[in-house]
This record gives structure tokens, sequence and C-alpha cells, in this order.
């Protein structure tokens, strides 16, 4: 069978997606978070719309590196608090604040190929959206990028974040930023090696693709080993910080959670937390 015959017989039709835009030039594939209005915020169905990029990507006969990006003024914003964390009581006590097939965490585990993924970040990266972030193969950041692990302030794990931003050599600064919950820059986050490269402002996607193209200069079969390989670590450090909180206080169901983020999708600084 020749090699286009080949890569027809594997070629499968993405569905159409409200919220994800993905395209392919040179070898390169964008997928765009699309949803600039919420600030790309990620809903169970904008989780579930990048997984299918992710998994069309992997099998695509005419992609070998992707970019991700956000349309607007931000990379994400992270979750979208109304939807997936002021759910109703009943759901948050059946399966917590995603289904199983809407976490973030598992994106980046179910392929085939291991193709890299370059994240393009500017604008806003917050909570759920740092996972997104730090999870790509190579990170470039506008230098202004504002980072933040937004789950301490709302009264939620940030446990899992921390212990990826340990994994990306962040030491006391994770330790620092994991109980604070502070803002960093992207300048910051490359002078502390959490992310590949910061850029001027403006020129994050420029950059990015200055590396896309330099890793395409390689044989692609070598580059997907060293994918694989440096996504089975994280595979392994993700499931200790899962298993350090298996067994902590539910904090979705706690009043402190609850009342931070009605006051967060109320526009309004919260109440004293009480511990309960």
């Amino acid at each position: 069978m020749s090699e286009s015959k080949t890569a027809s017989a594997y070629r499968h039709p993405l569905p159409e997606l409200e919220f994800v835009r993905y395209r392919v030039e040179d070898r390169i594939a964008y997928i765009m978070l699309d949803r600039p209005d919420k600030l790309n915020a990620m809903s169970d169905k904008v989780v579930g719309e990048v997984r299918l990029a992710f998994q069309h990507f992997d099998l695509d006969p005419d992609a070998f590196v992707a970019i991700v990006h956000g349309a607007g003024r931000a990379f994400t914003s992270g979750a979208d608090v109304r939807q997936r964390q002021l759910r109703p009581r009943e759901e948050l006590e059946s399966f917590g604040l995603w289904s199983p097939e809407t976490r973030r965490r598992d994106l980046f585990f179910d392929f085939v190929n291991w193709k890299p993924i370059i994240a393009a970040a500017h604008g806003y990266v917050m909570g759920m959206g740092v996972g997104l972030c730090l999870s790509c193969d190579l990170v470039i950041a506008a230098a202004s990028t504002q980072f933040q692990v937004t789950e301490v302030g709302r009264g939620l794990h940030g446990s899992t974040l921390w212990a990826l931003l340990r994994y990306r050599g962040a030491g006391a600064f994770a330790d620092e930023i994991g109980l604070t919950g502070r803002m960093f820059t992207g300048e910051e986050a490359a002078q502390r090696g959490i992310i590949t490269r910061a850029t001027p402002d403006g020129q994050h996607m420029s950059v990015a693709e200055d590396f896309a193209r330099q890793i395409l200069k390689n044989p692609p079969l070598a580059v997907r080993a060293g994918v694989r390989s440096r996504r089975l670590y994280l595979l392994e450090n993700q499931r200790l910080s899962f298993i350090l909180t298996e067994h902590s206080p539910a904090l979705h169901l706690t009043r402190d959670f609850h009342e931070a983020a009605k006051a967060f999708v109320d526009k309004r600084p919260p109440p004293r937390f009480e511990g309960r």
C-alpha cells in the first residue's frame, strides 16, 4: 500500500467542535481554545473537546507537533466556576468536581503516537489552566502572562498543581505558590525554570512555532520516544499526588469552598473563612 493510501486509511474526521479549533499547517497542528468571551474558561464541554482534538492530533498523519493556545485575551482562566464548581450537591457528592470523562489530568496520556505538544500562553493561565499548560512538553509564555494556582484560595486541593510545579523543578517556589496562591508572571516562571521560554508580549506564538520547526528537523520516532518517556514520568508524579489527596477531606463539599465559588461568580470578596 502506498504512503498516501496508508495515511488515508488512518484518517478519522474530527467532529465539529464549538469551543476548540483545529488546523494543520506545515505539519504543525494548531489547537486553539476559542471561548474568548469567557477567557476560555474550561467547562466540561471544553475539556471534552480538547480531549477530542488531542486524540485527533495523535492519529493525524499530517501533523507531527501541536501548539495549544488561546483566543482573545487569555490562554485560559481555568475551570468554568459556575458550571464545574457550583454543581448541584448530589453531583458533587457523586463524582466531585468533574466526571471521569472530563478530568484534566487524563488529557496527556491517552495516546498511541506520543507526539509533542507545545503550550503558547498569554494573558491569564489560572487554576486548571496551569495544569493544562504545564503538562505540555514545552511551554512558551509572554513575559506578562499571569499564572495563578487558584485552588487554595477557592478552598480546594492545590496539591496536584503543587506536585506539577515540583515536577518541573520549582522546588521551594512551588511551596510558596501552593500555599499563598499568589500570581506569578511568565517572566518569573522562566527565571524559576518552570517554563521553556518567556517572550516579549505578542511574540509567544512565533517563538512556539520556532520551537516546533526545530522539533520537525529531527526524526519523528526519536522525538516521540522522548515525549513518551517524559509523559510516563509525569504520570507517575500525578499518580503520587492523587494518592496523597485521595483520603483527604472532601474539600469540594465544604462551606468555605461553596462560599468562595459563589463569591467569585458574584464578583465580590469572599466572606471570612471558617474552616468548615
